[in-house]
């Protein structure tokens, strides 16, 4: 019973904390557009071509042509 004298001040706290993250982000903005980043992986976009080269300390040699 003494642990719910603890735990339940102790969930009020956090719960405060989370629900002012919340209004914190709904007021900057950050659930302005919702959809964009949802289409932006549709899109045609060019990936960057392989150069052959590799990165430092990986331990592989690039091809030979």
């Amino acid at each position: 019973m003494s642990a719910l004298f603890l735990l339940i001040p102790i969930s009020l706290v956090v719960a405060l904390v989370f629900l002012g993250w919340f209004i914190w982000a709904v007021r900057t903005g950050q659930y302005e557009d919702t959809c964009t980043p949802a289409m932006r992986m549709l899109a045609d976009d060019e990936s960057p071509k392989p150069t052959g080269r590799t990165l430092p300390g990986n331990g592989s040699q690039p091809k030979q042509p």
